[in-house]
């Protein structure tokens, strides 16, 4: 068995923690919180240790991972404890909120021979995984572009159920905090990104970071791209997509979360083919939850003493794009990556 521990007793530790008690070789056995009241749902559920001190969690030398669920801007020093400590890292997006604090995260996890893992869990979606690996066929060809679409509703409340989200300095807005993910994608399905260019702004919610982002890009590959990412869509998360367009093939996956195949004609692909890859995903669209992939591939890591799927550098690439997004805007200017 694979011990786990969680540090931070919010709403994505239920996640977790759900998903931890669902993989056959992970166990959880400690919580971590500065409000006692946060952990007792994990405790009467989970019969785990509550530890209010974080050093004092990190000496109990059954724990093999730690899971930091905390707000984005508390990260890296939380995961850098936890290395020095001998614990294997799994961290809630994004890894960080500056790429200083990622690289401190990733120098301690590797100075210390930990695995990190990134929680970017809409990679393993199973039209998202479909779409990888027809990419890595190569059936698409000479690309010609790709868009990431996010049209949520993240209202007033969400945002007033504490102090620190929408804040500049330990949350940040639509592109960090949602988006990101399909920014994942994007370089993990279309390439590297050379150049961006954004506008956004903060139209409807009471918050510090932006509620609607705009912007293009340029991949290393010559293709280009669109990213529109909002949390202010009435009166409900109206659609997430995600779209390929090749000289060979065109596909775009869709839905309130982008789990539907909305669209798939690919030239090397027969009908045949594609109608059994579209009634697969029709039987089964959402597959394993994302946070299980995360915790089993953890799991495995350390088992075969390998990288886990989603590395530390990952996060900090998608960690870049959304700075740099950032950066374009507040330049009005074309912003180029590395």
């Amino acid at each position: 068995m694979i011990n786990f521990a969680i540090i931070g007793c919010g709403h994505i530790a239920k996640k977790h923690a759900e998903q931890i008690a669902a993989t056959e070789e992970a166990n959880l056995i400690a919580v971590c919180d500065k409000i006692p009241e946060a952990m007792v749902p994990f405790t009467e559920q989970y019969h785990v240790e509550a530890y209010q001190d974080y050093d004092e969690m990190l000496k109990d030398c059954r724990i093999d991972v730690i899971c930091i669920c905390t707000p984005s801007g508390l990260h890296a020093p939380l995961a850098v404890k936890a290395a020095q400590a001998k614990k294997h890292v799994i961290v809630e997006k994004p890894i960080a909120l500056t790429l200083e604090d990622a690289d401190l995260i990733i120098k301690a996890c590797k100075e210390n021979g930990v695995k990190l893992s990134v929680v970017h869990p809409n990679r393993f979606r199973p039209a998202i995984m479909k779409l990888k690996q027809a990419m890595d066929e190569g059936r698409f060809g000479k690309l010609s572009h790709a868009n990431a679409t996010v049209r949520w509703n993240r209202n007033q409340a969400y945002y007033d159920q504490a102090p620190w989200r929408g804040t500049k300095a330990l949350d940040g807005g639509v592109l960090m905090n949602q988006a990101i993910h399909n920014l994942d994608l994007l370089l993990w399905i279309v390439g590297d990104i050379e150049e961006v260019y954004s506008m956004q702004a903060t139209r409807l919610r009471n918050i510090e970071a932006e509620d609607v982002s705009v912007g293009v890009v340029r991949f290393k590959n010559g293709a280009l791209g669109v990213i529109e990412a909002a949390t202010t869509i009435y009166p409900k998360n109206f659609e997430e997509s995600f779209s390929v367009f090749g000289e060979s093939g065109t596909v775009k996956i869709s839905g309130r979360t982008a789990n539907n195949i909305a669209h798939w004609d690919i030239e090397s692909m027969s009908v045949e083919e594609t109608q059994a890859i579209i009634k697969e995903i029709e039987n089964d669209p959402f597959g394993q939850p994302g946070h299980k992939w995360i915790i089993q591939d953890m799991v495995n890591a350390i088992k075969e003493d390998r990288e886990p799927i989603v590395s530390g550098v990952d996060g900090k690439n998608a960690l870049a794009l959304v700075l740099a997004l950032y950066e374009s805007a507040e330049r009005n200017q074309p912003v180029k990556l590395g």
